[in-house]
């Protein structure tokens, strides 16, 4: 059954027809201009549509993308379906002419979009027929699609890479002195297919051909979410050149793209990656299947860094325009939505002492001088791999640096860079391996609207995670398990995203144990506290959102199945509640926890081990994980558990699942609960001490409290009735509240709210300006109390934080306020 593409609706779509040609190297130049907001300059992409993609196109029907994969353990069969786009084509009167390019300081005379399109922009270009098309019909071209959103795109032009010298090894003709496009996408294909070991000879290549003339101007044009070229003449994807350069800037609402101030009052601008990914930082091929390498050289002021998802610690290099020049590069194939770059004045911080956490080496691993173990091959495409390194398998804290605005400084280096050892150690020690070689932790600007973010060698922290150990420990165990789950292991269909964030809950509590050296009692007490509390917001989450925004699988048979073309949608994608879910992390979190307790933790992650060193650099589908995890599972432990059941009971239904609904039921709580029940008894009579207005005469003796059971203290506080004005300032002294961190006082501030405390409403009003992140509830709760004060104090924060604040958050502010 075909479906059609509403834009009106809140699915996001990836256009790029990843079934006829695949991008599988990105060469950017770049320069960063902070006046303007721009990001300009070109992108060269680098194709391959060899025989693997032509046999997959002629029965893509039958099949779903997660084929696509080079190895695959378990097939699926389901038809897919299609998704219908505009049937219009193209004009076959379009020339050249239309065609004009910005340089720095020229005058930009694009349409009122900002794209310097060819006429089809009018007529319409959008052609079922051609996008899905790799065989010759008649006169029609190909058409290469591209996901591309908010870019002025200028130029698009063929790539001479004949011309460079020395590409004549990548040829079997002895002299180029007839130079064809089948010659050229020889050529690009000899150099996309080299073996893991000239990596550094592939890269030198690339940056070469990058650079090369233009041999020849192409069509182009955009639409809402895409980029469509084509070259006339060639009608097939094998035709098509394999070596385009792209001209083009972004715009400064870009979705991809924020650009902002740091702590210290600095410009900054980073990309978020969320929630279109990086379609608005560069033409690309967004779905996952889409997996390349990349490099790219980035000019800024001088003043500034530049951090990318690199494999090298990339130095600044002078230039005579009074810019720096930054170049990183990566050669283990990835999805481009893990792209990810960040620029501001940040302030660089190493670790001091190595004594007690081995560092291996002082700069990043080079695979080439890595001794390859070749007895147990991986399964991924070929690329250099850690995995097979003797000295990478056995390095269990990778080289690390924290970035951080000038004025935390201080606080970064009391309580972050002495986690990160033993958070990176602890993850070694459960999962194995690091996949990257690497990574530089950045504490991101206050309107960040998460926690953190994950992607190759960089992590964003936010400054929200900084008051405190635990809450700062426990996120970056978070980041650092997306390492092998969401980036080294990613899902095939991206609706799936519990196999990233699941995991990762699932792992933190397990690397965060470990990194504090708990003994095992006291790591199960820990981890069943924080089990409470997930189960507590599982069942708020359930009780207030929509009931199709609660499913794991929400495509059920048909996930990881595509169009003829590759395209796609994202469930829910464009949704702007969905960023403030976590059903996906809790319910498969707790999915996670449930499969570990029924197996065992031994047997449990005995077998993780195992399934990350055979899926790493690959793409996956739930029924992956579940059906190998199944089969190597004693039988007697797996009594009534099959992929089906977990499918209908856990990720294609929405509501809490039935299992997890009687183990709650039936389960103890632990000490560490039983121990904040208690507290909690005491409070309550204090309270009723304070109504009546009594002399004390029997002070009450509180115990020191968790980070975790002060949380779950105020969650049942927030449950009572009424608490009087001196129980709250009671509450406050006795637990030093606005030091805690910020979960606790989130949580705080809520019972400032509901209380109408008025004199901590300026804990209220820190907290929504300086942990944005976590501040968005707080504002509905503010207006829907009703009470004018409290509307006007959210109405004054909003004010002074909406011009900073995450474009999404402050749109779901806005409609809170008026």
């Amino acid at each position: 059954m075909d479906i059609k593409l509403d834009l009106s609706r809140d699915d996001l779509p990836l256009m790029a027809n990843t079934s006829h040609i695949l991008v599988k190297h990105y060469v950017l130049d770049l320069d960063v201009d902070f006046e303007s907001r721009v990001i300009e300059g070109t992108i060269v992409l680098f194709f391959d549509s060899g025989n693997r993609l032509k046999k997959r196109s002629s029965s893509l029907k039958e099949t779903c993308p997660s084929e696509s994969r080079e190895v695959r353990e378990f097939k699926t069969s389901e038809p897919c379906h299609t998704l219908v786009t505009d049937t219009r084509t193209f004009s076959s009167k379009v020339g050249y002419d239309d065609f004009a390019i910005c340089g720095k300081g020229e005058k930009d005379s694009s349409d009122k979009d900002g794209n310097h399109d060819n006429e089809e922009q009018a007529s319409g270009i959008s052609s079922s027929k051609c996008c899905c098309d790799t065989g010759n019909h008649g006169s029609e071209d190909f058409l290469l699609v591209l996901d591309c959103c908010d870019l002025s795109v200028l130029k698009v032009e063929e790539v001479d890479v004949a011309a460079v010298p020395g590409i004549e090894k990548f040829t079997s003709s002895l002299q180029l002195t007839v130079v064809s496009e089948e010659l050229r996408n020889q050529i690009v294909h000899e150099l996309v297919t080299l073996p893991a070991d000239r990596w550094r000879e592939q890269l030198d290549y690339y940056a070469r051909c990058s650079q090369a003339l233009g041999c020849g101007e192409l069509l182009f044009a955009t639409d809402m979410w895409s980029l469509k070229i084509r070259k006339t003449g060639a009608q097939t994807s094998t035709d098509f050149p394999h070596a385009i350069r792209i001209w083009y800037r972004t715009k400064p609402e870009g979705k991809s793209v924020t650009w902002t101030s740091d702590q210290s009052g600095r410009p900054c601008v980073y990309t978020m990656g969320s929630p279109i990914n990086n379609r608005a930082l560069f033409p690309c091929q967004e779905p996952p299947v889409a997996m390349s390498t990349w490099q790219a050289t980035v000019r800024a002021a001088a003043s500034f860094v530049v951090l990318m998802s690199g494999e090298n610690s990339a130095k600044p290099i002078q230039l005579q325009e009074g810019c720096s020049s930054w170049h990183y590069y990566v050669t283990m194939p990835m999805p481009a939505s893990t792209f990810t770059i960040a620029v501001g004045s940040w302030a660089e911080m190493q670790p001091e002492a190595r004594s007690l956490y081995d560092l291996a080496t002082g700069s990043a691993f080079l695979p080439s001088e890595a001794g390859f173990r070749y007895a147990d091959v991986c399964s991924h495409m070929d690329y250099p791999c850690r995995f097979q390194s003797v000295s990478a398998t056995t390095q269990d804290v990778i080289p690390h640096r924290v970035f951080t605005p000038v004025c935390l400084r201080d606080v970064c280096q009391e309580t972050l860079l002495q986690l990160i050892p033993p958070c990176l150690s602890a993850a070694h020690s459960i999962l194995g391996t690091h996949p990257f070689s690497r990574l530089d932790v950045l504490v991101v600007p206050a309107n960040f609207p998460s926690l953190g973010m994950a992607s190759p060698h960089l992590i964003f922290l936010s400054q929200s995670t900084l008051t405190g150990s635990h809450l700062c420990g426990t996120r970056l165990c978070h980041e650092i398990a997306h390492a092998w789950f969401g980036l080294a292991i990613g899902a095939c269909d991206w609706t799936e995203e519990w196999l990233s964030e699941g995991f990762a809950t699932h792992l933190e509590d397990v690397f965060w144990a470990k990194a504090q050296q708990l003994a095992p009692r006291e790591a199960q007490e820990q981890q069943e506290l924080r089990a409470c509390l997930r189960w507590r917001r599982l069942q708020d989450e359930v009780r207030n959102s929509a009931e199709e925004m609660q499913v794991l699988r929400p495509n059920k048979e048909k996930t990881g199945c595509v169009t003829d073309s590759g395209a796609s949608v994202i469930k829910h994608g464009l949704n702007p509640e969905k960023t403030f879910m976590q059903v996906h992390y809790l319910k498969g979190y707790f999915l996670l926890r449930f499969l570990a307790k029924r197996f065992g933790d031994e047997n449990y992650f005995s077998f993780l081990r195992k399934f990350v060193h055979k899926f790493h650099g690959q793409l996956i589908l739930s029924q992956d994980f579940l059906q190998i995890l199944l089969e190597n599972i004693p039988e007697e432990k797996r009594l009534e558990l099959s992929v089906e059941n977990i499918f209908q009971d856990w990720l294609e239904s929405s509501g809490i699942p039935k299992s997890l609904q009687r183990e709650r039921q039936a389960g103890a709580e632990c000490g560490l609960v039983w121990q904040v029940s208690a507290e909690v008894t005491k409070w309550i009579r204090v309270n009723r001490r304070h109504r009546k207005r009594k002399r004390r005469e029997n002070e009450e003796v509180f115990e020191k409290l968790l980070p975790d059971q002060l949380v779950l203290l105020l969650e049942h506080l927030l449950e009572q009735k009424t608490l009087y004005p001196r129980t709250l300032q009671s509450l406050q002294q006795t637990y030093c509240l606005p030091e805690q961190d910020a979960e606790v006082r989130h949580r705080w501030c809520e019972l400032i709210v509901k209380h109408k405390y008025t004199k901590a409403y300026e804990q209220v009003e820190d907290f929504l300006q300086g942990d944005q992140a976590m501040g968005i509830y707080l504002y509905g709760e503010l207006m829907v109390s009703e009470d004018a004060r409290q509307q006007q104090l959210a109405r004054k924060c909003f004010e002074l934080t909406k011009e900073q604040m995450d474009r999404a958050s402050a749109q779901v502010v806005a409609e809170m306020l008026f």
